[in-house]
């Protein structure tokens, strides 16, 4: 499990970490706007909802063994290019590749291995301790991040600072690439599908056709949006705080040790009371969080650091335990792969679409008191979450 965990956190390190721990030095080492940074992430997007599907299918038949190796060393190659600063067209081009290694072989086959790591009575704890050490492993490495960063800062020192973030770049590049040697010799052959598995239409056809998997697909949505949207927080503490680049930076990395808390509390938590209920829940007071902030965008440092740890236990609290759903909801386990790539082409659309709409919102709203309207998109989003639950809820009641 350890390895999953590990695996599971270094797999995004060098897509994601970057943007959401580095924006703003990540914006100036490559000159680019929240606009055009957005657009980028929209080309990842793409590729990977285009993977969803057929990574399914490939979990259900090919062992995780080989698929999460491959999958982490062809993304540490990308790391590679990218520290050499390439154009804006060019990390386009990287982005949809690292949109293919990081979902193509890797994401169905985590969250089965996961399901089955869990059983049947643990399912909550089981995606918990899966989203909450992914969280451990996140804020440590951004630490360490933070301090290779630091080691050569120069405030308004462009070219310095670049060297800096240079280095950043390898240590992530050289944690994937750990993380695709670590898979290959601590998972076992033996716990992989059978290869003489054909991929099934039938199963396909009774997922399709099962209303639970697009309620699950509209939770998987209105959650991640809410994840994407932690990325603009380091922004917004400038523009709130007056805090520099660096000062961002670590104030987000110590945000994230919020994350395995909250994982593995929700987890226990959706055991005992249930996980369409703590689903539900968590939307709700999320939405109210983004909701104040929005009305009280340009108050105090402390309305600020009340809704950072209110949506950062709910967003990170809906991410360990959404896919928990699978057992209450009653998918077969001979067609978890497929269902994982169903609900996750449809609720990974945010990739696409949640980048290019909030950096363009940013860019039009210069002032801390002009993002109140990436907030009431946040919960709106999350009010949507919140219906989706209930009625995913009263299905599984009328199934019981």
């Amino acid at each position: 499990m350890f390895c999953l965990i590990f695996a599971g956190e270094a797999i995004f390190s060098l897509p994601f970490h970057l943007a959401r721990f580095f924006r703003p030095t990540m914006l100036e080492a490559f000159a680019l706007s929240n606009a055009r940074l957005g657009d980028v992430y929209a080309v990842y997007g793409i590729t990977a909802m285009l993977a969803y599907f057929p990574g399914g299918a490939l979990a259900d038949l090919y062992s995780p063994r080989i698929l999460l190796t491959g999958s982490l060393l062809a993304t540490a190659a990308g790391g590679i290019w990218l520290a050499s600063f390439p154009s804006a067209q060019s990390l386009a081009v990287l982005y949809g590749y690292w949109g293919l290694t990081t979902i193509l072989l890797f994401w169905a086959a985590l969250i089965r291995a996961t399901r089955e790591w869990g059983g049947l009575a643990l399912q909550g704890r089981a995606f918990g301790v899966l989203d909450g050490g992914r969280g451990l492993v996140a804020a440590t490495l951004a630490s360490v991040a933070v301090t290779l960063l630091s080691a050569n800062f120069v405030a308004g020192d462009s070219q310095m600072n670049k060297a800096s973030f240079a280095l950043v770049i390898y240590f992530y590049t050289g944690i994937t690439a750990l993380a695709g040697v670590l898979c290959w010799w601590v998972i076992p052959t033996a716990s992989s599908p059978s290869s003489q598995r054909s991929i099934s239409f039938t199963g396909l056809r009774t997922v399709l056709l099962a209303p639970r998997i697009w309620c699950q697909a509209a939770i998987v949505i209105a959650a991640y949006c809410g994840y994407k949207g932690l990325d603009y927080y380091t922004l917004y503490a400038q523009a709130a705080l007056g805090l520099n680049d660096l000062e961002a930076a670590t104030l987000m990395t110590q945000a994230a040790y919020l994350r395995p808390i909250a994982a593995v509390s929700a987890g226990l938590l959706a055991d005992r009371l249930g996980a369409g209920r703590m689903v539900g829940g968590m939307f709700v007071m999320g939405a109210l969080a983004y909701l104040a902030l929005a009305l009280g965008s340009s108050g105090t440092a402390m309305i600020f650091y009340a809704n950072l740890f209110v949506t950062i236990v709910c967003v990170y609290g809906l991410r360990g335990i959404y896919f928990a759903l699978l057992e209450e909801s009653g998918v077969p386990r001979a067609h978890t792969g497929t269902a994982v790539g169903v609900i996750s082409v449809i609720g990974y659309t945010p990739d696409i679409f949640f980048a290019p709409i909030a950096g363009r919102l940013l860019d039009a709203a210069p002032r801390a008191g002009d993002y109140a309207s990436v907030f009431i998109l946040s919960a709106l989003l999350f009010s949507v979450g919140a219906l989706s639950a209930y009625a995913l809820h009263r299905t599984y009641r009328a199934r019981r």
